[in-house]
């Protein structure tokens, strides 16, 4: 049981989102409450709070769901990613230990997420959830894996582009699928850039950086769309 929960702190502790933080977390989860049914069994109260203990973490999950505060969480989405300018990059990070490009903008739209969850929203719990356990490369985000996202039908270079024909917290993947930036307002763009190895905020036409002479497609989140195109299953 000492030995799960060890292994569970190193796998939150890294800044990696992979599969083995996925499945990892959740065979310790599983040994950390098996060790405590075994050890707390002999005391009755103790033995129905660990048998109960799977369902109280489960609950959220199971109650009915409230419409997302939209305005709220792109607020909060924006402000997440913002606060990451600094941080290191690391291909496959999620944290501020360590983060890439696709990592940034999915971190901060689960940590919006977290804080409607944790105000009762059943669905932003869910939510969560899904986001935490299907990975979302930009090459995924590029291609609308599970619905997550969806193509803005706006297709170019960042300096070329008509800054009113797209919203704050758009994506803008290179065409190779290799890279996404995003639009965070007023010109400026956000990135886990691996060239400085640094996230950075940059405005084209005044700072200069290579990924703004790239081709991208622009694409959005689902959860942050109003528009009539926006897919059904995640609003």
């Amino acid at each position: 049981m000492v030995w799960a929960g060890a292994a569970a702190v190193f796998l939150i502790w890294r800044p990696l989102h992979d599969g083995i933080m996925r499945y990892g977390l959740l065979l310790a989860m599983v040994l950390v409450w098996a060790g405590l049914l075994i050890v707390l069994w002999p005391a009755r109260w103790w033995r129905f709070t660990s048998l109960a203990l799977p369902l109280l973490l489960l609950l959220p999950l199971l109650m009915p769901g409230k419409p997302l505060d939209r305005e709220r969480l792109r607020k909060d989405y924006l402000l997440g990613m913002r606060a990451f300018k600094g941080s290191s990059y690391v291909w496959g990070g999620e944290s501020g230990r360590g983060i890439d490009c696709s990592g940034l903008p999915r971190r901060a739209l689960r940590d919006a997420l977290m804080t409607q969850a944790v105000k009762g929203n059943a669905k932003a719990a869910r939510l969560w959830m899904e986001q935490w356990w299907f990975d979302t490369s930009a090459r995924a985000m590029m291609e609308g894996y599970r619905g997550f996202t969806r193509p803005v039908g706006i297709t170019g270079t960042l300096p070329g582009i008509d800054l009113g024909k797209i919203e704050e917290g758009d994506l803008a993947v290179t065409g190779d699928g290799r890279h996404v930036l995003i639009y965070l307002g007023g010109g400026e763009w956000i990135q886990a850039d691996p060239g400085p190895g640094r996230v950075i905020i940059a405005k084209p036409g005044v700072d200069d950086n290579p990924w703004f002479n790239s081709y991208v497609s622009i694409h959005r989140w689902c959860l942050l769309d109003d528009s009539p195109e926006a897919y059904s299953g995640h609003r």
